[in-house]
């Protein structure tokens, strides 16, 4: 069982100021974490390092037997070459693209079994030929989660997902977010500000 290993320190310019995130811990596959904190603690910041679109000051990342980052020798594994999907806040979507090209986009070799399960799983049937401008909140980010599984990470990134979500579509989704981390069978670390929804989802719940 591979786990993701990681010990960081980051020196952050927020809207109050120099603030320094220094972050240390190992997270077995198959877990949900939940991580929590007030606005810039540092919490997006960590996803990011993670991807590898923001080098830590000091520090080392692995994920099994793969050192991603180490400071100390210069290591630095590219994004693409992490194992990792990362959904943002606004999910992203190509909006001249269909929901099945949305989809398809993430994978570098089409597998049109895997896109039509995804699809299935996540109730997007009939949904395929539409554009994202034609599809509800809901239907946004059921897309986005399909795409973030289409390449088969090994970890899922996910950046306050559900922030622009009514509050009432918000159970439903968050038991969708469950059921993709299930599918995924590997690791998945979401932000939120929702300290009930941590509760409800996160095997784990960390607090900067």
């Amino acid at each position: 069982m591979k786990s993701l290993e990681l010990k960081v320190k980051k020196k952050m310019h927020t809207t109050e100021g120099e603030r320094y995130l220094e972050f240390t811990d190992k997270i077995d596959q198959g877990d949900f974490i939940c991580l929590v904190g007030h606005s810039g603690c540092g919490k997006s910041t960590l996803l990011r390092m993670l991807a590898g679109l923001t080098n830590p000051d000091e520090g080392k990342i692995s994920y099994g037997d793969e050192v991603w980052y180490d400071k100390q020798s210069g290591k630095n594994i590219e994004p693409q070459k992490r194992h990792i999907a990362y959904m943002f806040q606004d999910f992203a979507l190509f909006p001249n693209m269909t929901v099945e090209q949305n989809i398809m986009f993430a994978q570098t070799k089409v597998d049109k079994e895997m896109i039509k399960e995804l699809i299935n799983i996540f109730g997007l049937n009939n949904l395929e030929k539409v554009r994202p401008t034609k599809l509800s909140g809901g239907q946004k980010q059921r897309v986005a989660l399909a795409r973030a599984l289409a390449s088969r990470p090994s970890i899922l990134l996910l950046d306050e997902p559900l922030s622009a979500i009514d509050w009432h579509m918000r159970p439903a989704l968050q038991d969708e977010i469950i059921k993709a981390h299930k599918y995924l069978g590997g690791i998945s670390i979401m932000v939120t500000h929702d300290q009930q929804e941590a509760n409800k989802m996160g095997d784990r719940i960390i607090t900067l």
